[in-house]
């Protein structure tokens, strides 16, 4: 609506900096795999709509003696009146930690590939990205250039363990060296581990606040969401995560690592390259061996979509710094069993032996 003698010429501009933005390769691969009607690998299914239980608003006279699954899990003691806070989805968090806490000019450090919004939330804030590329095939992080990037402009490392888009679990060795840059340069911590309880494959989550010093100087994003499979409430918690009174289920972890065996295996037996994962619900591939002359990761899973009837990401669009990969598509497969086994098929018929899509 437009006021007396408006005209959108003058119109005083929006957000430069949003407006700017591309379209994200999630709304691309999305809208073009509705179109063909495939078998989506890309995306978490949205549960279906069931209401809440009613929440209460007051405050309880006296704490309760049961510690939150944060403090059971990881042994950091939280004050849930002090040091939690409720939003409305882990990226409300993550909005709410970035501009809170920067200043315009202050450098963030984050490991690439990454999970698109934080970089353009961050740059909102008026943070300058400084990128560390995680090193192929194990993703592990190099420790000599974390540390060159980390210097007196340096304000937050961003830390997501289990990572997205990848599914790395952040070994303890790494961890301690991030702790160890943020004490010595008095650095924030802002931790994503909404897949904290997504883990599998011997391999163990521990949060960063947990370790010596790290308390103070780390806010931690927890999902409820993630970890009771309602992605669709979007509800989390920053600093402290959720104070849930039950304990969390133990049943989440091993059946997504079912399904991503049984992934990994057919994935494998087509000719993926599949790298290593050990949480979240993400397998990253290699598709050296399916691209056609000219043809990247992009054009691959644009392909794949249209012609194959299944739709990934790819992962040259989590990436920041310049030349990405571009021989690798992210896998999801938090999926109901006949959908995964569907998309298996198809992909088995378009990319097997004798298939339209299959290496020559």
């Amino acid at each position: 609506m437009e006021a007396d003698g408006a005209t959108p010429s003058a119109r005083k501009p929006l957000n430069e900096l949003f407006c700017s933005l591309p379209t994200t390769i999630f709304e691309v691969m999305s809208k073009l795999g509705g179109a063909a009607g495939t078998k989506r690998a890309a995306a978490p299914p949205r549960p279906r709509p069931r209401a809440p239980p009613p929440m209460s608003s007051a405050r309880p006279a006296a704490p309760d003696p049961a510690p939150p699954p944060h403090t059971r899990a990881q042994g950091i003691p939280v004050d849930w009146a002090s040091e939690t806070l409720v939003t409305v989805g882990a990226t409300e968090g993550l909005a709410a930690a970035f501009l809170g806490l920067l200043n315009p000019g202050d450098e963030v450090v984050m490991f690439d590939p990454m999970y698109d919004s934080y970089v353009s939330m961050a740059r909102r804030a008026g943070a300058v990205i400084v990128p560390v590329r995680l090193a192929l095939p194990d993703l592990s992080v190099p420790l000599e250039e974390l540390a060159a990037a980390v210097g007196p402009h340096t304000k937050m490392i961003m830390l997501n363990s289990p990572h997205n888009p990848s599914g790395k679990v952040f070994s303890l060795p790494e961890l301690e060296a991030i702790a160890e840059l943020c004490i010595r340069h008095d650095v924030i911590a802002l931790c994503d581990e909404v897949y904290e309880h997504l883990v599998f494959g011997g391999a163990k989550h521990i949060s960063l606040r947990s370790l010596p010093g790290m308390a103070e100087r780390a806010v931690r994003l927890g999902s409820a969401g993630k970890t009771f499979s309602f992605t669709a409430w979007k509800v989390s918690g920053a600093r402290g995560g959720l104070h849930l009174h039950p304990p969390l289920p133990s049943t989440l972890g091993p059946s997504l690592e079912v399904k991503r065996r049984y992934l990994e295996g057919e994935l494998t037996a087509l000719g993926f390259g599949v790298l290593p994962a050990h949480g979240a619900y993400f397998l990253i591939t290699d598709i050296s061996k399916f691209l056609l002359p000219g043809e990247d990761d992009v054009g691959f899973a644009k392909r794949l979509t249209v012609e194959g009837g299944v739709t990934t990401i790819p992962v040259s669009g989590f990436y920041v710094g310049a030349a990405p990969p571009t021989h690798l598509v992210r896998f999801c497969y938090c999926k109901e069993d006949p959908k995964l086994q569907a998309a298996v098929e198809r992909l088995r018929t378009y990319l097997g032996p004798g298939g339209k899509g299959s290496a020559q």
